[in-house]
């Protein structure tokens, strides 16, 4: 117990060693405006990346939504800075909450489909999502939403990222994890144990949203104006790509793919005639040679627990 005390304390000690040494290069001026915006972009993808691998690859439900929970969580900030002029931890708060809010409505109907029938489902509530704000003049419409004030930085970044992973991983690490997890393996052979799948679909769909409006909170706050075709059905390919790449599954994996994928895309931006062409060749050769993704199911030693995860489905019901 005293090890692992100890192990938990030097973890601590260099996560707040590498947000400061970060913060100090950021007010030296060593880490620009241009890196300080790669490292939002890293921290934001992480965050939506770690959440939609609890509903993908933890949970088995395959879902190309996870753009719309984020258009939501940015609208909801925006409005609650920008016009009710509130603090931007109610806005983080309130973004995650009406996200999940939207994930559970849109669950109940739509998670007793599996597969292909889910996917498309909850790629149709994305576009419903999109069609509604294109269509609303109070938050900009199709025009988009100007002068959200700017309080997203590198603070509020590792924080965000920091509990995101924390949080998922416990929940994983939990009861309710190894339920998740159960459904995934075999669903029917979980419900015949007594977990209530339904629920702990639900459950993991309302999650991952909660998460996902956070992380468009962080976006709207930071880049001061969003528009619908900012959160489209390329945003969730997007997503999805990472988790995949990362591998699926894996926590440590989505934290690996978001952080590999942005500096690919970072360096590529030198030649934009050939970016897309280069991207897509790199994660062709990734998806044909490492079809579980770089990772694997590998896990981070950091947010492992002691207890193995991967338990089988009978120890659900005890």
């Amino acid at each position: 117990m005293k090890s692992k005390v100890n192990k938990n304390i030097l973890k601590g000690i260099f996560l707040i060693g590498l947000y400061i040494l970060v913060q100090i290069m950021i007010n030296i001026g060593v880490i620009d405006s241009y890196y300080e915006l790669n490292i939002v972009i890293i921290g934001i993808n992480i965050i939506l990346a770690v959440s939609l691998n609890l509903i993908t690859g933890f949970t088995g439900q395959f879902s190309l939504g996870h753009a719309a929970f984020m258009s939501i969580g940015a609208y909801t900030s925006a409005i609650i800075t920008a016009k009710l002029n509130q603090p931007f931890i109610l806005a983080l708060l309130l973004s995650g909450i009406t996200a999940s809010i939207a994930g559970i409505l849109i669950g109940i109907p739509t998670l007793r489909l599996k597969g292909d029938y889910l996917a498309i489902a909850t790629l149709g509530f994305g576009e419903i999502v999109r069609v509604l704000a294109i269509n609303n003049d109070y938050i900009g419409g199709a025009i988009g939403f100007n002068d959200i004030p700017k309080y997203t930085n590198w603070t509020w970044i590792f924080i965000s990222v920091i509990a995101t992973i924390l949080l998922i991983n416990r929940f994983l690490n939990s009861y309710h994890g190894r339920a998740c997890i159960a459904i995934r393996e075999d669903e029917i052979a979980a419900e015949s144990m007594g977990v209530n799948t339904t629920y702990y679909k639900v459950l993991a769909f309302a999650i991952g949203a909660f998460f996902a409006g956070l992380a468009g909170s962080l976006y709207a706050n930071y880049f001061y104006f969003i528009k619908p075709d900012s959160f489209g059905f390329m945003k969730s390919i997007d997503i999805l790509v990472i988790v995949v790449f990362g591998g699926i599954g894996s926590t440590y994996g989505s934290i690996f793919g978001a952080i590999s994928l942005s500096i690919i895309s970072l360096f590529l931006q030198g030649i934009p005639e050939l970016r897309m062409v280069i991207y897509s060749i790199i994660l062709f050769v990734i998806m044909v040679y490492r079809s579980k993704g770089l990772l694997g199911k590998k896990e981070f030693k950091i947010f492992k627990s002691r207890k193995k995860v991967e338990l089988n489905v009978g120890t659900i019901s005890k």
